[in-house]
């Protein structure tokens, strides 16, 4: 009998009635884990295909923009499979308009599922993963990595997962609890529109899971990053810190400004990992 490599464990997805959630699904089955389909759309359909394709699927209405409807879908998967490994994030919509025109509703709505939401559901997971371990993959966005017009309210949203992301690492590494987050391009409405023919075949959401299901194995040791994908890359970003100019006084204008691009060259950046490395980097010279 073949043992595969996720046999047993119990992955909880959320927004997984299609897109992304649909083929991290897919992709978490074949190797043999329980998983656990969470989205206010009923996964039910989602579920028919993974159980027919042999694998073992649970489905659960519930949104994640509530403390009430996460705590849902982690007491189905715990109460359905007697335990909880994985989690990822995936749960999000969009609520595009230029920041001018964007109404307090559209703004919330977006950090509600997005950043609410993994709050929410990290923080009903969180004593089932300390456990006996486990991981935690977020999806941020290259909108909020590097930011896009028309989507303040996603790209702050995304961004603020990056700081959640890195912070998780950080206090759960001594549960044996790893987060990492993916910044993932696949096809999609948006990207329809942003790209051409030939790229978009190779967008699939397919290219992303492979990921997914890399950053929860056992192989994988990362904590605390975040990886760009799509259309077959895979790369870790890193958020950089220039050596920089020191002063030993309080500065000027002019001088700041005669130190701009010295202050601007990452020749020589580092990558500080915490809070700590920054101070470190701060404090003066022994």
């Amino acid at each position: 009998m073949t043992t595969h490599p996720m046999t047993g464990r119990v992955v909880l997805i959320t927004g997984a009635a299609g897109g992304l959630g649909r083929a991290h699904a897919h992709a978490f089955a074949a190797l043999g884990a329980h998983v656990v389909l969470s989205d206010v759309t009923d996964p039910a359909a989602v579920v028919a295909e993974v159980t027919a394709a042999g694998g073992s699927a649970l489905g659960v209405v519930a949104g994640v923009d509530t403390w009430e409807g996460s705590a849902v879908s982690v007491a189905a998967a715990v109460e359905a499979f007697g335990r909880l490994d994985v989690l990822v994030n995936n749960a999000g919509i969009i609520r595009d308009k230029s920041f001018a025109k964007a109404t307090p509703e559209m703004i919330e709505a977006v950090l509600a599922v997005h950043l609410h939401g993994a709050f929410h559901m990290t923080k009903a997971a969180w004593p089932h993963l300390t456990e006996r371990g486990g991981s935690i993959i977020n999806t941020t966005s290259g909108s909020g990595l590097y930011g896009n017009f028309g989507q303040v309210n996603y790209a702050a949203a995304k961004a603020g997962l990056v700081g959640f992301t890195r912070s998780l690492a950080l206090e759960g590494a001594r549960a044996g609890i790893r987060a990492n987050a993916i910044a993932p391009l696949a096809k999609s409405a948006m990207t329809e529109t942003m790209m051409a023919p030939e790229l978009l075949e190779r967008l699939a959401p397919e290219w992303v899971s492979p990921l997914v299901t890399w950053l929860a194995s056992d192989g994988c040791t990362a904590t605390g990053n975040v990886y760009s994908v799509g259309a077959g890359r895979y790369a870790r970003v890193a958020t950089l810190e220039a050596p920089g100019v020191r002063f030993d006084h309080v500065p000027t204008i002019a001088e700041l400004t005669e130190a701009a691009a010295a202050i601007d060259d990452l020749a020589g950046a580092v990558e500080p990992r915490s809070l700590a490395d920054q101070i470190a980097l701060v404090a003066p010279p022994a």
